[in-house]
């Protein structure tokens, strides 16, 4: 199906997979649109710019489920949208109450700066405010959810945020890694609501699930070659041994990927 926005880019993974990016802004963020043959889930739903339901819409008919990766701005841009929101407990405090560590001054520079594509008339960066709601339902470490001839399985990956959840779709052995791993910039561990330990660990994690055919980062290049894995086991070593897991260590650059303490 070919689909036509002024916002954001439809590309099918395949038959029944769906990235639904937003190009028009700096940060290049993906959401993803997963079919199944009884239920859709729709991974994040963006920065709010344009509300990514019309997209949805338009691919299924099927009820939607949306699984948060994490509780930031840029991944729960259009949550207001849907009924049936999913977020890890460790992040739903987030989601009902406000981001924590982050001032509405600092989401509101970095939501309207660098776009490159008309915005809708009612986006207004000065009077932007992120979702608050609470969930349907809570996200659980291990869990897996059956979408009809199609199978996803959550990873509580914290680091990035203490709730953060990379899903691993276990039919299409696809693996999408919210903001734990993505390319071209830095991974984000040094505000002070981020946790260095925890999200090498959570790279440590992801690592060593066997037969991922793809990686699906939320940023920048659409889905990564598997072998960049490999690469985050030596990483993960390296930090460790050289003892740079902690704040204010800097950048630290990789095959593939950085990451900024």
């Amino acid at each position: 199906m070919t689909i036509q926005d002024p916002w954001f880019t439809i590309q099918p993974i395949d038959s029944n997979t769906y990235a639904i990016s937003e190009y028009g802004h700096w940060e290049k963020v993906h959401s993803f649109l997963l079919l199944g043959t009884e239920l859709a889930v729709l991974i994040d739903t963006g920065l709010g710019i344009a509300n990514i339901k019309r997209v949805t819409d338009q691919l299924t008919s099927l009820p939607v489920k949306v699984f948060t990766t994490h509780v930031h701005t840029d991944h729960i841009g259009s949550h207001g949208a849907f009924d049936a929101i999913y977020v890890h407990e460790d992040d739903k405090d987030w989601l009902v109450n406000g981001i924590q560590g982050l001032s509405i001054e600092h989401i509101r520079k970095h939501i309207g700066r660098d776009i490159t594509l008309p915005v809708p008339e009612s986006f207004h960066p000065e009077t932007y405010r992120p979702f608050q709601g609470e969930p349907a339902g809570l996200l659980r470490d291990r869990e897996v959810w059956e979408l009809g001839g199609r199978k996803l399985r959550i990873v509580h990956t914290p680091g990035h945020s203490p709730g953060h959840v990379c899903i691993y779709d276990e039919t299409s052995s696809y693996l999408f890694t919210g903001d734990l791993l993505y390319d071209t910039m830095p991974i984000y561990a040094f505000y002070p609501s981020t946790n260095p330990a925890d999200l090498v660990h959570s790279l440590e994690r992801i690592a060593s699930i066997p037969q991922v055919r793809k990686v699906f980062g939320s940023h920048y290049s659409l889905g990564l070659d598997p072998g960049i894995l490999k690469e985050v086991k030596h990483a993960v070593s390296y930090l460790r041994t050289n003892e740079l897991v902690r704040f204010g260590t800097g950048i630290h650059s990789f095959n593939g990927f950085r990451i900024q303490f």
